[in-house]
């Protein structure tokens, strides 16, 4: 009998182990990632597939399940720098606004756009909306602020506490910006932490040289914020060094933004969240980045 009753306790036991080796992937979470790839001319590819990406967290390989066009719409608060810095190519700067609310706002998918201008501080020229007419108005009234320093990372701050207040579903701040007077007393790292906080990805568009004020607090938090900034949120930094070249290079981060793919893979159910996420090309020869889509909160009243 006690033979018996043994035999019965290790075929429990045998089967709690199977359930405890084959829950994990049967809980494995799914998440998302919003992707460009292109050419190194800048172009984007098409017609990719889960074998063409390679996703790791904290180092450690994802299996990716599947990949497909991304149509959901995204919330894009685009900064301007209208400082003095600006005078003399606040023209160009102004073309280049329009042609990135034009390949925004031209596609299918009903994109929000907001126009905020950053000179002596924040100030919401047009407010979010999906109206290209009501954009295209509101960036021809952008004129650069005579005796103005720009408050670029005060914007970028404020945008993405915006972001988080509207609860914003596919966030991404564009800025163009100037090598002007930075006054904004903001750290790199709150700035990153806010950018992380509601998963927008930060694109920068530089005109002339790349900052070179590194003897300021001021100067030396900005170019952390550009460089760091977009590296870490899957963005792009761009330099223009004549501003002609600005509207050309406003098509191309649109063109970008409406043609990236939305890249799902499987992570295990784990405690602790990875601190970093990663995707990369398995063709050295494409421009590979992305952005963690946002989590979803699970409602309440979810089981």
């Amino acid at each position: 009998m006690s033979n018996q009753r043994l035999a019965v306790a290790a075929a429990v036991l045998f089967s709690v182990g199977l359930l405890w080796t084959v829950a994990p992937s049967a809980q494995a979470l799914q998440r998302s990632i919003y992707t460009s790839v292109l050419t190194k001319e800048g172009a984007p590819v098409a017609d990719l597939g889960p074998s063409d990406f390679v996703v790791r967290e904290d180092n450690l390989s994802r299996e990716v399940l599947k990949v497909e066009p991304s149509t959901a719409p995204m919330q894009v608060a685009l900064l301007v720098d209208n400082s003095q810095a600006a005078r003399n190519n606040i023209r160009d700067i102004r073309e280049a606004t329009n042609d990135f609310i034009k390949g925004m706002t031209g596609t299918p998918v009903k994109n929000e756009v907001a126009v905020i201008a950053v000179a002596e501080r924040p100030t919401m020229i047009v407010d979010y909306t999906t109206d290209q007419a009501k954009l295209l108005k509101g960036a021809g009234s952008i004129f650069s602020q005579s005796n103005s320093g720009a408050y670029m990372l005060d914007g970028i701050f404020e945008t993405a506490q915006g972001f988080k207040k509207r609860e914003a579903a596919r966030p991404v701040i564009v800025a163009i910006a100037t090598n002007g007077p930075e006054l904004s007393t903001r750290y790199h790292d709150q700035l990153l932490s806010s950018l992380h906080g509601v998963g927008a990805s930060f694109h920068l568009v530089m005109v002339g040289t790349p900052p070179t004020d590194i003897l300021s607090s001021e100067g030396r938090e900005r170019a952390m914020t550009f460089s760091q900034g977009t590296e870490a949120t899957g963005g792009r930094y761009d330099n223009v060094l004549a501003a002609s070249a600005l509207p050309d290079r406003l098509k191309q981060v649109a063109n970008e933004l409406t043609h990236q793919y939305l890249v799902t893979y499987a992570r295990p159910q784990t405690l602790i969240p990875p601190e970093h996420v990663t995707i990369s090309g398995k063709n050295p020869n494409l421009v590979v980045r992305g952005s963690p889509a946002p989590e979803k909160k699970e409602s309440r009243g979810a089981r």
